[in-house]
Formats: C-alpha cells, structure tokens, sequence
C-alpha cells in the first residue's frame, strides 16, 4: 500500500498518546498512596488511553506490514474497546466529583469505593462488549454496503456508538452544570462567614466555573465533530472526512493527562521525585477531593 500521511500522523499521535498515559499509569500502580477511588478513575482514564494510542500503532503496522483480514479486525476492535473506556472514564469521574460534592460528608467511606470499583466493572464491560461486535461478526467485510465510515465496523454499530456518546455527553453536561450550582453556592457560604469581600467570592466562583468550562469544552470540541459525522457520513464519502475527524477525537486521550494526571499536586510530588529528586519520597500526601483534580 501507498504510505498515506494521515496513518503516520495517527501512529505519531498514538505514540505521543501511549508514552503520556504510560507514564501515569506507572505512576499510579506503584504508589501505594494512590489507592483512593479517585486515583483509580484516574488511572482507569490512563489505561484506557495507552490502550488506544497502542491501538492506533498496532493499526498502522499491520495495515501497511501484516496485511490481514482478521488482523484488522482484532485492531479495530481494540481501538473500539479503548475509546469506548476512555469517554465511560470522563463519565465516571464526572460522577464522582459530583458525589464528592453533593455527599461531602460520607464521601469517605466504605461506601464510595465500592461505587468506583463497580463503575469500573460496569465501565470496561461494556467498552470490551462494543469492541467483541466486530470480531464476533459485526462488520462489513462481506457486505461493503453496510460499511460505515471507519472500515470495517458496520453503520448500525457505529451509530449505537455515536448515541451512546450523545448520551454520556448530555449526562456530563448536566453533572457539571450542578457542579457549578454547588460550587457556587459552597464559595458563596465561605465568603459569608469569613466575611471576603464579593470580589473575591466572584473570583473564585469565575475560576470553578472557568477550569470545569474548559474540561467539558475539550471534550467536546474534541468528540463531537467525529460523532455527528458517524451519524451523517457513509462509506461513499471521501476518506479525507474520517481522517479529519477522527484526528481530533485522538487529541483528546492525549489532553487528558494533563487536564486530569498531571495537573494533581500529589502526582506531581512522585514525578518530581523520579525525575529530580526535588521532593521526600516519604512526604506524607493530602488527600485531596476529586473535585479539585
């Protein structure tokens, strides 16, 4: 096959994608302290985003390398089980800042971890079921007519999973809106009783909402051209649209360490640690709620 730009582009951002979330995936499994329900989200994120840039690797070698049929099935199936668990990781950290919020005070508890770890069941069960379509004989090698725009996944199970996006991405809007409600109001109630001025009190509200804007807005800006377009497009249209479409969707496993890993003080001591020495490996961590992360 001829060398096509774009799969170089996609394999370099799959490295670019598999070395970030790499990094954070070590970082958590083998820190003790990072065990709270949070840091395994987190770290559910991270795995699902390494899978998916080593996804985007595998596709291209063994497209231009290992030319196979059953090749490109397992490899499309990754990719779909990976992204899949990426979006149904944002979800579920979305859900737990918003019960870290509305249930500050049995947050901690015995509670909340069994929560996450059902999340987390719930979470890869399905993204592993939407990844098996294709491999137990939901695709279109033998009938090119139901092909959708990313070949060889057929366009019944493209939209199904283009719905199931629009879903999840209408219950993280709605989360964050609350989120916003109660952050307002808990920065409203602290400026009262300390006594801060308004300025500071809409300062603070301004960044909550600000930080939780630009979460949601790359999210989306980064989803929702690929997903409307695997609801508009069919397997006639020029491959050109999939490719810019789908770019962008592979930014986002790529953003998602900073905005959710890096940002967090705590990984950030164990980083500096491994990387200058800057910080006590033995320095007692704060524990932190998931809606400061």
């Amino acid at each position: 096959l001829a060398l096509n730009p774009w799969d170089v582009i996609l394999c370099i951002s799959g490295t670019i994608i598999s070395c970030e979330n790499a990094i954070v995936v070590v970082v958590i499994f083998y820190t003790p302290t990072f065990r709270a329900p949070m840091f395994l989200l987190i770290g559910s994120l991270a795995t699902a985003d390494l899978l998916a840039g080593l996804g985007l690797i595998l596709h291209f070698a063994f497209v231009y390398f290992i030319p196979s049929e059953a090749v490109s099935l397992l490899t499309v199936g990754l990719l779909v089980t990976s992204f899949t668990a990426s979006v149904s990781s944002l979800l579920t950290i979305t859900i737990d800042r918003y019960l870290s919020l509305y249930n500050a005070l049995t947050y901690y508890s015995e509670r909340t971890v069994t929560r996450t770890y059902i999340m987390l069941i719930l979470t890869w069960g399905a993204s592993i079921c939407y990844g098996l379509l294709p491999i137990m004989g939901w695709n279109c090698l033998k009938d090119p007519s139901a092909c959708s725009i990313v070949k060889p996944l057929m366009k019944n199970h493209l939209i199904i999973l283009s719905v199931s996006f629009f879903m999840v991405f209408a219950v993280m809007l709605q989360l964050y809106v609350q989120i916003c409600k109660i952050v307002c109001r808990h920065a409203h109630q602290i400026a009262v009783q300390r006594h801060f001025l308004a300025s500071s009190h809409y300062v603070t509200t301004r960044k909550g909402i600000a930080t939780l804007a630009v979460i949601l807005g790359t999210f989306a800006s980064c989803w929702l051209p690929f997903a409307v377009y695997c609801l508009l497009g069919d397997y006639s249209y020029p491959a050109l649209y999939t490719y810019v479409t789908l770019l962008p969707a592979t930014y986002n496993s790529m953003i998602n360490p900073v905005i959710y890993a890096f940002r967090n003080q705590e990984i950030q001591k164990v980083l500096w640690t491994v990387c200058c020495g800057c910080f006590s490996s033995t320095m007692p961590f704060r524990s932190r709620s998931p809606s400061d992360v």
